[in-house]
């Protein structure tokens, strides 16, 4: 399967899993909703250029938009995690890590360290600004804001890293074939 035809399954797995499944979930408490769809902009390949990166963002989180009801909720996050992930992958990684060695992060390909740093540092990015948006238009104590920030982050990390076990990806080696 070509890289394309995967990232649009993803795409679309993502987004129908996040809003027909994720979001029907009842609230175990008032902090907690589980949140796995921007997972779908962390698996991208390595070689989406950064202005690439943040227009599937953006094409992604209106989608979810769409879906959720809230206009703007979620594509400003996204964009956001796009545009930071390039950043964070360059200090993370040797830069000939990310060129020529494997097509796009995981566990294996980046190793279990950097992988979890990556994953928790995008996760609680996009976690603070989605809460920010919603706490900003809801008014609620600034405690409630930081419960909601770390229960989330804490919830969807687990998320992921199930999904990382669940959904083992392959390290495919990137060539200089066309």
């Amino acid at each position: 399967m070509s890289n394309l035809v995967k990232n649009i399954f993803r795409f679309i797995l993502f987004i129908l899993v996040q809003a027909f499944v994720l979001d029907k979930v009842p609230s175990l408490h008032q902090f907690v909703k589980p949140i796995l769809y921007f997972l779908f902009i962390l698996w991208l390949p390595f070689s989406i250029n950064r202005v690439g990166l943040m227009l599937i963002a953006f094409a992604f989180g209106l989608c979810m938009d769409y879906f959720s009801g809230w206009p703007g909720l979620h594509v400003l996050p996204c964009v956001l995690i796009a545009y930071l992930r390039p950043f964070l992958l360059n200090v993370l990684l040797p830069q000939e890590k990310t060129e020529t060695a494997y097509s796009e992060p995981s566990i294996k390909s980046i190793g279990f360290a950097p992988y979890s740093i990556y994953v928790l540092l995008l996760t609680f990015v996009h976690h603070t600004y989605l809460v920010l948006i919603e706490w900003l238009s809801a008014g609620n104590n600034f405690l409630f804001f930081l419960g909601k920030v770390t229960a989330t982050t804490a919830v969807s990390l687990l998320l992921i890293f199930v999904t990382e076990m669940l959904f083992y990806r392959k390290a495919k080696y990137r060539t200089n074939a066309a």
